[in-house]
């Protein structure tokens, strides 16, 4: 029963579909296309509108105060003066009249 109801819905959608419907046509008239004429004459200028008030000039404000001046560091301390050292002995003076020679040693 099932199968039979489905295919007496479909066989009844296809008689349907393939029926021969005549399209619907409308026809309508071509627009009209307007020329315009020539043009009139320039209308007159408009009258000249009114000038603004000028505006009040604004206040000058107040100069800042000068900043305070900032006190002198202290100066440091002066550095310990070193110690001078003694003075060495002066070197006896040598013996005169003797030559001396100083022969290299040989190389081998």
């Amino acid at each position: 029963m099932k199968n039979s109801l489905l295919l007496l819905a479909l066989l009844s959608t296809l008689g349907l579909a393939a029926c021969d419907r005549a399209p619907v046509v409308v026809n309508t008239p071509p627009a009209t296309v307007t020329v315009p004429g020539p043009a009139g004459p320039a209308g007159e200028s408009g009258a000249t509108g009114a000038t603004g008030a000028t505006g009040d000039q604004g206040f000058t404000g107040n100069t800042g105060s000068t900043g305070s001046t900032g006190d002198t560091g202290a100066q440091g301390n002066t550095g310990n003066t070193g110690d001078t050292g003694a003075q060495g002995n002066t070197g006896n003076t040598g013996k005169t009249g003797d030559t001396v020679i100083v022969v290299p040693a040989p190389t081998n």
